[in-house]
């Protein structure tokens, strides 16, 4: 059999370097099986099976694709899964060359229910999925572990601490929650070879006392302020994100990554505002001279 791959997102997002995670377990699958698999080509391609994955709701459905090809992830469907046979087989890295490292996941879930976040819809309450070793690469030391919180619960904790010393460096993307960091946490996370950052979310104003109390416990661990990452979410209320970044740049040398809150199944759209103030106001890092309202006035918003 031929089979044809469509990445919605390297498509539709050019410089998109982050490889599709199912899209390698399928490519894996078929290559199993002894059949060919190639990147989709609508002009000079024929395949047996075309396999389409889209990771979010924004991201537009390509019109040309066949009417019967496999479609999946969060993007067309949040209930959507692989067949356990093709999800249980090691990712074919082949088909991303320009990726040097490892992805998956150590735990799935998620035992909180925020509303901008699909996780417990999709994955249900926090439970262990994959060992580190069952993950890695031979080929890289470096793995990017996509787990939703991963600190809620012991065995995620254990698989963290037992990647101290062992060669690996790792990156936790989808950003940590900081309100579950007690000492022993802090010195497990301090330990660990970190390829750049070591991430944590503030959505809300409730976490910053967390989040804060959590850089305190990772500096006196050795630490440094400029290896700490926090995501922002950005919703319709800015007064209530701009006091989130006055609470945090005050921390020190911290990165803030700005995201506009986005959710097209439940037609929630950034306005042009929330947009503004996610790339330009805090990406830009203009965030760091001045304040949300010096910001606004000076640009007459």
């Amino acid at each position: 059999m031929k089979i044809g791959l469509h990445d919605s997102e390297k498509e539709y997002l050019k410089g998109k370097t982050f490889p599709n995670y199912a899209l390698m377990k399928i490519s894996a699958w078929h290559k199993s099986k002894g059949d060919a698999v190639e990147w989709w080509n609508p002009i000079t391609g024929q395949y047996d099976k075309i396999y389409s994955s889209k990771i979010f709701d924004f991201t537009p459905e390509n019109p040309y694709l066949p009417l019967d090809t496999i479609k999946g992830g969060t993007g067309y469907s949040v209930h959507s899964k692989l067949p356990d046979e093709i999800e249980n087989m090691f990712p074919d890295y082949s088909i991303y060359p320009e990726c040097d490292f490892a992805i998956g996941y150590i735990t799935r879930g998620c035992p909180r229910k925020c509303r901008w976040c699909v996780v417990p819809e999709k994955e249900g309450d926090i439970k262990p999925y994959w060992t580190w070793q069952e993950l890695v690469r031979a080929d890289s030391k470096k793995l990017i572990l996509m787990d939703n919180n991963i600190l809620s619960c012991e065995y995620g904790i254990n698989q963290l601490e037992s990647l101290i010393d062992s060669g690996y460096a790792i990156d936790l993307n989808q950003g940590m929650d900081a309100r579950l960091v007690d000492n022993r946490i802090a010195k497990i996370l301090s330990k660990i070879k970190w390829i750049k950052y070591i991430r944590f979310s503030c959505d809300t104003i409730s976490q910053i006392t967390a989040i804060e109390n959590t850089i305190k416990l990772l500096i006196e661990c050795g630490v440094k302020p400029y290896r700490l990452f926090i995501y922002l979410l950005v919703t319709k209320d800015l007064e209530n994100a701009a006091y989130r970044v006055e609470c945090l740049k005050k921390i020190g040398n911290i990165t803030i990554y700005a995201q506009a809150e986005r959710n097209e199944r439940l037609g929630i759209v950034p306005n042009k505002v929330q947009l503004e103030f996610a790339q330009r106001y805090v990406y830009s890092g203009i965030f760091r001279k001045q304040t949300w309202q010096e910001y606004c006035q000076r640009k007459n918003m």
